[in-house]
């Protein structure tokens, strides 16, 4: 149970690291849109855009991008990260527990 609960953990942890470095990605093409990553940087790039893309379509899918003038907010983004730290805060509570007993 303890060895289960610390690999949802991880998987949730390396989840948010992953959405964090998509955000950055996200931000640098918004404001150096002539900017293209190459080498090790573009086969990062690619692996975190993969591995995100899944839960950013559904969240998209869920809750549209809010247009304000010229600018949209992806607020399917900032959802996704908050489900994630709560699902993780209860992962977490559950392996205290869990390690308590032992």
């Amino acid at each position: 149970m303890i060895t289960v609960l610390a690999l949802i953990h991880f998987a949730l942890y390396l989840a948010m690291l992953l959405l964090m470095l998509r955000l950055i990605l996200d931000w640098v093409d918004g404001f150096a849109p002539r900017w293209r990553p190459r080498g090790v940087v573009l086969v990062a790039a690619i692996g975190i855009r993969r591995a995100t893309e899944p839960g950013m379509r559904l969240m998209r899918r869920i809750i549209p991008p809010l247009r304000l003038g010229g600018v949209s907010l992806d607020m399917g983004f900032l959802v996704l990260l908050l489900v994630l730290s709560l699902l993780n805060s209860v992962v977490m509570s559950l392996l205290g527990a869990a390690l308590s007993r032992v």
